[in-house]
């Protein structure tokens, strides 16, 4: 008689909600919609590094629900209308929209460059007014809000639970700061839906309202356009660490006072970026302290893939470390230059899967569903991804078990001496090219290997400057077979062949590109 079946047990996505302050399983099962609501950006300047995380981990995160088998429906809005919106267009001299577009489309390229797709819908402030204007009615007649000088203001003494999201008393956020006082407040934590006109404003700000002409507050913007595009419960809220207060505290506050039921199942909060000068001081990356690094400038420096990989190599609950950054002398910080080069990993396998299949890496069509179809030494680096994904989505431990397959893989393909014999249908030739497959399907959760290395993306001219290469290679390669001809060290001809040919490297690596001397040849790629 057989002996018991063993079964593979499969693990369970726990995720941290800070609601509750503990790790939960995740309340839906595969199969159902998951909706998803994170606050993306005020439109007022170009968007720099820390506006890339939220979106960058919650890109993951929806891709690796999707992995799992959950359709997911994921919303992120513009603020396109705020105090400092018209202080920044009035300094500038354009108007609050023209600003807002010019911002939200920098804002969209930079989302481009690092691969955030998973986006169903960006919703603008200033298309849902009229949603505003109703909620805040709504609440007023409750009893939840009042209209005092022009404005109206949430009560937050009338909402028995307010302070649940940041586990504090209404008294103790009022002492926090970043809640101004208005002598038209009846407490002090008492918080603006509508904020009456002020002279002087543009009107292109103004909306009529029962209250006044005036503008939504910042907070009731974001209860609207979620329950409007996802519905009054939603599955995940996300945002950075630095809106739980006030900003997602009132807006829990209101929309659960507005509808009665539960706004969110699961409130999820990145870490926020912390950088270093040279004098070892800590600081938080923001204009008012001048350390901002745009976008727009780091892809001057490091690829779009490189900027991703840097953000997700740490657990998104977790600061992100830009370490020192000497503005005056360095283009980015110590962190990210040491994310290029470790992400350069991955480039040169690239570039090796390609030399010995003679297909691209990122080309590779991998299974954007989870399954079990490799064989045992492939399944175990997969099984410990996906243990580090359902751990609260830890990417750090994820990419490390990428890091952990990458060296797998080239080892396979050294024992195989698969450059030289490239032999495919031997049994590492058949590991190697499964293994490749499963760093495509694993990487792709994370939102890496989506384009050719530096080596191997040539752009239109692609033909022609590889052309140009393989002819100087081959150059280089006749003068050294020459000079191996020469008998002797010494002979001054051979000493000026070789000098040649060392000529012809530097010349290129000073290009920026790269030979490599390889059994199979000489190959090239761009450093």
């Amino acid at each position: 008689m057989d002996g018991p079946m063993t079964r593979e047990v499969k693990p369970m996505l726990q995720v941290y909600n800070t609601l509750t302050r503990r790790k939960e399983p995740f309340p839906k099962q595969p199969g159902e919609t998951v909706t998803m609501y994170v606050c993306g950006p005020t439109v007022y300047k170009p968007s720099h590094i820390g506006h890339m995380v939220g979106p960058v981990i919650f890109d993951t995160v929806k891709r690796y629900l999707t992995y799992l088998g959950f359709s997911v429906r994921w919303v992120v809005n513009i603020t396109d209308v705020d105090d400092k919106l018209i202080a920044r267009s009035a300094e500038l001299g354009t108007t609050v929209p023209a600003l807002a577009q010019r911002m939200t489309e920098d804002y969209f390229e930079c989302l481009k460059q690092l691969n955030v797709t998973g986006v169903d819908a960006f919703p603008r402030a200033t298309e849902h007014i009229g949603g505003m204007i109703r909620m805040i009615g709504h609440l007023i007649a409750k009893g939840y809000a009042y209209p005092a000088g022009g404005s109206v203001w949430f009560d937050v003494s009338k909402d028995e639970d307010y302070g649940k999201l940041c586990n504090r008393d209404p008294e103790q956020m009022a002492e926090g700061g970043r809640i101004e006082p208005n002598p038209h407040k009846r407490n002090p934590g008492d918080f603006a839906l509508w904020k009456g006109a002020k002279p002087g404003e543009p009107p292109e700000v103004t909306w009529e309202s029962p209250w006044g002409p005036g503008r939504p507050g910042w907070h009731i913007e974001c209860s609207v356009m979620s329950t409007t595009l996802l519905g009054e419960t939603i599955d995940i809220h996300g945002g950075g660490l630095d809106l739980k207060f006030p900003h997602h505290e009132n807006e829990l506050a209101q929309s659960e006072s507005a509808t009665g039921k539960t706004f969110a199942r699961i409130w999820m909060h990145n870490g926020l970026l912390k950088l270093r000068s040279k004098e070892g001081k800590e600081d938080k990356m923001a204009g008012s302290i001048g350390n901002v690094l745009n976008v727009a400038d780091a892809l001057k420096h490091v690829s779009g893939e490189v900027l991703r990989f840097f953000i997700l190599n740490t657990h998104y609950t977790s600061p992100i470390d830009l370490g020192v950054w000497d503005r005056e002398k360095d283009p980015i910080p110590t962190s990210i230059e040491a994310a290029r080069k470790a992400y350069a990993t991955f480039e040169r396998l690239a570039e090796r899967y390609q030399r010995i299949t003679g297909t691209a890496f990122h080309e590779l069509k991998a299974p954007t569903r989870a399954s079990t179809d490799y064989p045992p030494p492939l399944r175990d680096f997969q099984q410990r991804f996906r243990h580090h994904m359902d751990d609260d989505f830890n990417t750090g431990g994820a990419t490390a078990v990428l890091f952990e397959l990458a060296s797998f893989l080239n080892r396979t393909a050294d024992t195989g001496k698969l450059e030289s014999a490239q032999d495919l249908d031997s049994p590492e030739g058949q590991v190697f090219r499964q293994g490749a497959m499963l760093l495509k399907e694993l990487g792709q959760i994370l939102g890496l290997f989506w384009s050719a290395p530096a080596s191997l993306a040539l752009g239109a001219d692609g033909q022609l400057v590889g052309g140009l290469m393989q002819l100087l290679i081959d150059l280089r390669n006749n003068l050294r077979a020459e000079a191996k001809k020469i008998p002797g060290k010494d002979d001054p001809a051979k000493k000026a062949l070789f000098a040649q040919t060392d000529l012809i490297r530097q010349r290129l690596a000073e290009l920026g590109i790269v030979l490599e001397d390889r059994p199979t040849g000489t190959t090239w790629r761009r450093a």
